[in-house]
């Protein structure tokens, strides 16, 4: 198995990048409440580039990992 190597600039897109469509248009994906997120996975992540920054923001709050987007 493959050590799993953090894309840095991945991680800087989860802050920036906001949502593009939806009752949460204009929100960093980062901030997006975590029902949402449940609701993706079940009916399915967009593709492409938007999908993966979904579900990675997704398993991160599932985990609370959220600590690691505070600024200190």
């Amino acid at each position: 198995m493959q050590p799993v190597i953090p894309d840095k600039n991945e991680f800087i897109s989860l802050t920036t990048m906001k949502m593009p469509f939806g009752k949460y248009k204009g929100l960093r994906l980062v901030d997006l409440p975590e029902p949402y997120l449940v609701w993706f996975s079940r009916k399915g992540f967009p593709e492409g580039k938007l999908g993966r920054l979904l579900r990675t923001v997704y398993e991160i709050k599932l985990n609370g990992l959220e600590y690691l987007f505070k600024q200190k």
